[in-house]
């Protein structure tokens, strides 16, 4: 029974009621199995199952469920920070626990705000980020990311924030322009704006390092993000990598930026720091950021109740210490590359889908209308969100998205299914997902 008290993402939508999880897949009420595809919205790395993550919880619990950060510590969130810095980029050294994502974003731009106050910069504050990007939905981290459909209601109340292309090489790409050649042509809008604007002024750029849901798993061609470092130091901007979504082994490496060689002066991680067990995020930064800070006025103006929470730090430790004894990084480039091979095999000449792209177990589906021409489907076909339909009839669940390529035009489908998925449930992954596709598009016809 649904109840008439609960305020739903949609007032329209007929919800089945999740029961229990079982591996990659989530039970309804009614007994019907659902293969988890897209880890909810790449969340749940470890399944929905995980006894070890479970079991840490509970003995948490037994011990010490909360303790704000403002008269304590905790052993579980020393203990979670020690890991995931042994583990970081070369140079981030400091990590600030939140509950979320959009709050990891929000910590990371007051980080740099209050970076450039203490070094005597204060008139540095424009973001530059990215068309087509997602940095989370409080106000701050709306206002510096680039998705036109969630930012629409709220347009006034947002930051002002400069925003440059994306590196989308399927179709930005020129006639006769290499990868690389590209790569630098997009990433040099980076210096062209800071121009503009005025070095002084200018206090971060902000970026993911493979694109999540607004653009489906699109990463950067090889060299882009070495030239946006350079362009970043060569002005004292600060390089923000958001990580929320393709971070933590999604992409087939710890962090997602060690495959593009580069270190952030702060990234943030949330999603699969926590698998769905519990909601926690990070901003992780630099020895630099931290002592200037320390040296000046030793207060981060910033912070929220259940920052640090033990118990969310507790099962997210259980998670990192999966991901990393298990060595499930590995797991994920060999199911990943199985995953691109099954959707090669399956939609790869398919007559409506242009691109098949990502890294690790993070790949992205872009459909189209004329597979030569590129043209997307007319927006009203709804196509994104028919294949949802269509997807979780069939038992399936993917992330589906309109507005690819400038945020009104375009579909495509997202896939990033957990850490331990098999061999067979991969094959029953494409063939639901390739039936989907053809129900949806035939229909909206």
């Amino acid at each position: 029974m649904i109840s008439k008290s609960v305020f739903p993402r949609h007032s329209k939508a007929d919800l089945a009621v999740a029961s229990h999880g079982d591996g990659c897949f989530i039970v309804d009420k009614a007994g019907k199995r659902y293969l988890d595809a897209s880890g909810g919205a790449a969340v749940s790395c470890l399944g929905h199952s995980d006894d070890s993550v479970r079991r840490a919880m509970i003995k948490q619990t037994e011990t010490l469920a909360f303790a704000h950060t403002s008269f304590f510590t905790s052993e579980p969130a020393e203990a979670l920070a020690d890991l995931l810095i042994a583990n970081a980029p070369k140079g981030v050294t400091r990590a600030y626990f939140v509950s979320s994502g959009s709050e990891a974003v929000e910590a990371a731009l007051k980080l740099a705000k209050q970076y450039y106050v203490e070094i005597g910069q204060p008139e540095r504050h424009r973001i530059i980020s990215r068309r087509q990007s997602y940095h989370g939905n409080t106000l701050g981290a709306l206002a510096a990311g680039g998705n036109v459909w969630r930012r629409t209601f709220f347009e006034s109340m947002l930051a002002e924030t400069s925003l440059i292309a994306p590196c989308y090489a399927y179709r930005d790409q020129q006639a006769g322009e290499s990868e690389y050649d590209y790569g630098q042509r997009v990433a040099n809008e980076l210096e062209t704006e800071i121009l503009a604007v005025g070095a002084d002024k200018v206090m971060a750029f902000l970026a993911e390092p493979v694109v999540g849901a607004t653009a489906g798993a699109l990463a950067s061609v090889p060299g882009y993000f070495t030239r946006i470092r350079e362009i970043c130091d060569k002005y004292g901007v600060l390089l923000i990598l958001d990580e929320v979504m393709c971070g933590m082994g999604r992409t087939g490496s710890f962090f997602a930026c060690e495959q593009d060689h580069i270190t952030p002066d702060i990234v943030t991680i949330a999603k699969g720091l926590g698998a769905g067990y519990q909601p926690i995020g990070a901003a992780l930064c630099t020895d630099a950021i931290y002592d200037a800070i320390a040296a000046g006025s030793g207060f981060f103006q910033h912070g929220h109740t259940y920052l640090g929470h033990p118990v969310a730090c507790a099962a997210s430790l259980a998670v990192m210490h999966r991901i990393l004894d298990d060595d499930l990084c590995a797991r994920v480039r060999q199911q990943g590359d199985l995953l691109n091979d099954r959707l090669h095999a399956r939609l790869g000449q398919h007559p409506f889908v242009g691109d098949i792209r990502g890294r690790g177990l993070f790949r992205g589906i872009e459909l189209v209308h004329d597979r030569a021409a590129k043209t997307p489907f007319a927006r009203e076909r709804n196509i994104a969100g028919t294949i949802k339909k269509k997807a979780l009839d069939l038992g399936l669940i993917c992330y589906p998205m309109q507005g690819t390529i400038n945020g009104k035009q375009g579909d495509h489908v997202l896939i990033a299914p957990p850490f331990i998925i098999a061999d067979a449930e991969i094959d029953q992954l494409v063939d639901l997902l390739g039936t989907a596709i053809d129900l949806s598009i035939a229909s909206s016809a």
